[in-house]
């Protein structure tokens, strides 16, 4: 029998099968049975490309950092640094909102991964050449991923039920309307992030002006 024209196995085709499994049933569904299962392949020619479920888990999840947009980072693009800020934080959390189970793992910070080191590199980056000191422009790149991972690893509205009766006016004085969160999802998450990411930046805005006004070598 010829010997098929592409290899049955690559990085690529295990890191999208792990990916679907994840966004479809959880981190915890991922397992080199499962996947050797799903892809039709025996489970030790999974550690041909990868040593362990970790390195799986960390592969899926640099594969959704290289979706963030950058762009607003790299140098001529006219944005300053709160509109880049701003744009970048909305895409970041546009790709986690779509793969909310791997969320986890970005949380734990970029690592060794390279997408995930190049999404680090560029804010700093972006910071420093505002003007913002190195310890500062450090400060504001753990703020934001603190906030934009929290935000998607759970939703607010989600955390209301829809029975009215819950909400007992004599218990509860001012939820009367909460039974109505769930249905308005959606718009409540969107919302409460961009007043939190409005709120943020222009915190920043008014630290930056601090900033630039302190002596020299204070």
């Amino acid at each position: 029998m010829a010997r098929p024209r592409k290899p049955l196995l690559s990085r690529e085709r295990i890191v999208e099968t792990a990916g679907a499994l994840v966004d479809a049933e959880g981190l915890d569904a991922v397992s080199t049975r499962r996947l050797a299962a799903e892809l039709g392949v025996s489970g030790p020619s999974l550690y041909n490309h990868f040593r362990n479920k970790d390195e799986i888990l960390d592969a899926v999840a640099d594969a959704l950092s290289a979706r963030i947009d950058l762009s607003m980072f790299e140098e001529g693009d006219g944005r300053d640094w709160r509109e880049a800020l701003h744009d970048w934080a909305v895409s970041y959390r546009a790709v986690l909102a779509d793969h909310p189970h791997v969320v986890p793992v970005l949380a734990r910070g970029p690592g060794r991964r390279p997408a995930g080191l190049r999404v680090a590199d560029a804010v700093f980056g972006a910071m420093v050449r505002a003007g913002w000191p190195p310890a500062q422009a450090t400060y504001i790149g753990a703020l934001m991923r603190y906030f934009i991972t929290g935000s998607a690893l759970g939703s607010f509205a989600r955390g209301f039920v829809d029975d009215r009766d819950v909400y007992d006016s004599g218990d509860y004085p001012h939820l009367g309307q909460a039974h109505l969160l769930a249905d308005r999802q959606e718009q409540v998450d969107e919302g409460a992030f961009e007043t939190g990411l409005r709120a943020l930046v222009d915190g920043l805005a008014l630290q930056f002006e601090l900033v630039r006004s302190a002596p020299k070598g204070r």
